[in-house]
């Protein structure tokens, strides 16, 4: 409550004008968005003054003496499409780093001005992409700055559950999306993650370093694979470049310290080390089980030559839940709980070299996962016991050349060496539909996964472009070890600001290493397909506005599908905190063939206001979508994340350059569920019949910002739920008053957060 108090009369002071004096510097580079190469003698303005400069020969920038506030940054350059950064955030006496990439102009309209440029396309990916800088992520209500949650209220994300990073991308299941931070790819990055698939209540990943995240949410082009609904691409910052500086960080959920500077004349670096203090908080409010977390992060990067740069990436998160058994009613709880204590580590070096019209990278990395789950019963019996160690090495190397002037050729092939053992125990377990399993094995898994891929880009004939590519993937995990992914993808321009586009595509994944290796017959499982085909129309009405219209199909076919349990696909598993009210079904125990099949059609409405000189932004995001899937008794159902209608809407307003105001809503209809009989069992006749209500909820978020002689304190308060309507939970059967019950997520919920940089 003090600091509470604190923080409302901070807000109350006004500044004075000395603060209103202080100033800071934007530095950066502007390169070829296509090639990498450094632009020499591009023009750099900040928009709205008569401030700027001019790229160096490494293509380098420097604006020194910019007053206090948020910016949009030019660049422009002759052959190029000019570009717009927006959010760019000022502070007393820091240097705020800025890399522009420019894509070179190919298009000619008679007449006609360029007015795309706050707006970049993907040449690989016309549909189905929005990007987000950090910015953007920071300020969104009840995001709690976490980049993975951010996205949520991008068109076509489903949310499993409040308070969960479980990535529902157009009706596919959490295993289906993949995670790449600076070109490593990560099957999860999310603290409390679930085995085998994507999701967690928090990421791991510090926004302090984020530069832009890319999300794709479908038609993504051939470099990316083994996935098949999303790929989430997280661009990392480099560290300052004048002198070292840092941040101290007391959120709603963590508490943290930031590092980053030079390395000698042509290297920098960035460290971060955080740790949460919910466990102060749950233990104190007298819960049965204590969530505490820590994750770390370097990066260092450092230029070898003029065409030779390489970069150093290690990342870390200690994950340990304690429980609290001292009372009957605890330990009852406490039995519904599956227990998750994780080790997570990824580490990875990339090389890049600039050739004259392209570029390479080479990138070795190793990503190494411990989990223990374990759930008890309320005499402290064990349930389900699983400790198991997954480690990925990989080499993957990317080649890009400009063919034409108009024309991008991309290959591409990677290998990963796989290990997991595993050891796994579950008594005789019997699930509330009746069918009994048992596992106690000790699974010793290793293999070989490798692809290779070739893709081309290119205009041809009047304002049409086309990309066309094939990736082959490998996995000796499993008998049909062999996958053939062909995808086109083309986008018709009519002016500079309208396009139509389209994709079509075959995408394929391998299932996941712990449902392989749980059951031995599972290695007769082949890759999962699905045929994807979209089409989307995308207008800028203005400059800082973007409209677009889409719609989809998705056709899966080989999903795992249990025979022992024929009422379920694993594409309904991997969301929630799992464990016995699922059937431990996300670790695919059972005997699995790959004989499940879905469908899943939807359409996107998206609209968006970037932050221009017009100080205000937001977006609108209606999305629809139907997911129906069948295991192997042929029964057609709602998938267990089939959620029908989704409306998202946020944005905020830039009073001055230290006061902003932001505000989010989310409405969504609820997921599909099945009921209990009176007993506390359930029938597969009933399954995902019935559907929780609709949750729609309120955020809204004020921060200030504090300027003094060589650092800055920014402060927020953020208040999630402001009108206080709880979300339900999945129904669950309380055995010991044979009643269903269903509990509530937290309404009303004020957060502050104080950070200080220097």
């Amino acid at each position: 409550m003090k600091i509470l108090i604190f923080i409302g009369v901070l807000c109350l002071v006004q500044a004075s004008p000395a603060q209103n004096a202080k100033s800071g510097t934007i530095a950066g580079s502007v390169f070829n968005e296509a090639t990498k190469e450094p632009i020499i003698g591009a023009s750099v303005q900040v928009v709205g003054t008569t401030i700027g400069a001019a790229t160096d020969e490494n293509g380098s920038f420097s604006i020194s003496n910019v007053p206090i506030g948020t910016y949009q940054v030019r660049a422009s350059a002759i052959g190029f499409t000019p570009h717009t950064h927006t959010d760019i955030i000022v502070a007393a006496g820091k240097q705020t780093q800025t890399n522009i990439g420019l894509q070179e102009t190919t298009l000619q309209f008679e007449g006609v001005t360029i007015t795309t440029e706050y707006f970049q396309k993907s040449p690989d990916a016309p549909v189905s992409v929005q990007t987000l800088d950090a910015e953007e992520i920071r300020r969104l209500p009840g995001g709690l700055e976490d980049v993975v949650r951010a996205v949520s209220i991008l068109p076509g994300v489903a949310q499993a559950e409040p308070g969960r990073n479980d990535l529902i991308v157009r009706g596919g299941a959490p295993s289906e999306n993949l995670y790449v931070v600076d070109n490593i790819e990560v099957s999860n990055i999310n603290h409390f993650g679930t085995q085998g698939s994507s999701g967690g209540p928090i990421s791991f990943i510090n926004l302090d370093y984020v530069d832009e995240t890319i999300f794709k949410t479908g038609g993504f082009g051939v470099r990316y694979g083994d996935k098949l609904s999303s790929v989430l691409s997280i661009k990392l910052k480099n560290g300052r470049t004048d002198r070292i500086g840092g941040k101290a960080t007391l959120s709603s959920s963590q508490f943290g310290f930031n590092l980053d500077g030079p390395i000698h004349d042509n290297g920098t670096f960035i460290f971060s080390a955080r740790r949460s203090y919910l466990d102060f908080i749950f233990k104190a409010a007298g819960f049965g089980f204590v969530p505490e977390y820590w994750d770390f992060l370097f990066k260092a990067d450092y230029k070898l030559s003029s065409s030779d740069n390489i970069s150093l990436l290690g990342v870390g998160a200690l994950d340990r839940v304690k429980l609290f058994n001292d009372t009957e009613q605890k330990r009852y709880d406490n039995s519904r709980l599956l227990d998750n204590d994780q080790n997570q580590v990824l580490s990875g070096v990339t090389w890049r070299h600039l050739l004259s019209r392209g570029y390479s990278t080479v990138t070795v990395s190793n990503t190494y996962n411990d989990y223990r789950f374990q759930q008890n019963d309320s005499l402290l019996n064990p349930v389900f016991q699983t400790n198991s160690k997954e480690i990925v090495s990989s080499i993957k190397g990317d080649f890009v050349y400009q063919l034409l002037d108009d024309v991008e050729g991309s290959a591409g092939t990677s290998v990963s060496f796989d290990k997991l053992s595993s050891t796994i125990f579950l008594p005789s377990f019997v699930t509330p539909f009746g069918q009994a399993i048992s596992v106690n094995a000790h699974p010793d898994t290793t293999g070989i996964r490798s692809s290779g891929y070739i893709q081309f880009s290119g205009w041809i004939y009047d304002h049409i472009r086309l990309t066309a590519g094939g990736r082959i993937d490998y996995s000796s995990h499993i008998e049909k070890s062999i996958a053939f992914s062909p995808r086109i993808a083309i986008s018709y321009s009519f002016s500079p600001s309208l396009s139509l586009n389209g994709s079509v595509g075959t995408y394929k994944q391998s299932p996941s290493l712990i449902w392989i290796s749980a059951n031995p017959v599972n290695r007769n499982l082949k890759f999962i397909t699905v045929n994807q085909y979209i089409a989307g129309i995308e207008y800028l009405p203005l400059v800082d506005v973007k409209v677009s219209l889409e719609v989809y199909d998705k056709n899966y076919t080989d999903y795992p599908a249990s025979t022992t349990r024929p009422y379920l696909v694993l594409a309904n598993t991997g969301a929630g905190f799992g464990g016995s009210e699922d059937g431990f079904s996300s670790f695919g125990l059972d005997p699995l063939v790959s004989n499940g099949t879905g469908k899943v059609n939807g359409a996107e409405l998206f609209i968006q206001k970037k932050l221009s000189t017009i100080p205000w932004y937001g977006l609108l995001s209606i999305s629809y979508s139907k997911a129906l899937f069948t295991a192997l008794d042929g029964i057609e159902r709602p998938g267990s994340y089939d959620q029908r209608w989704i409306i998202s809407a946020g944005g905020g307003y830039i009073v001055n350059q230290l006061w902003e105001i932001s505000g989010k809503f989310r409405f969504a209809t609820g997921r599909p569920y099945t009921p209990f009989n009176a007993d506390g069992s359930q029938n597969s006749s009933e399954y995902n019949s019935r559907r929780v209500r609709a949750n729609h909820s309120l955020d809204l978020r004020v921060d200030r910002r504090w300027n003094f002689d060589g650092w800055n304190l920014i402060t927020y308060l953020d208040i999630q739920n402001v009108y206080n309507r709880k979300a339900l939970s999945m129904p669950r059967f309380d055995a010991r008053t044979n009643s269903v019950v269903q509990s509530q997520s937290i309404g009303f919920l004020p957060s502050i957060g104080i950070s200080a940089e220097f």
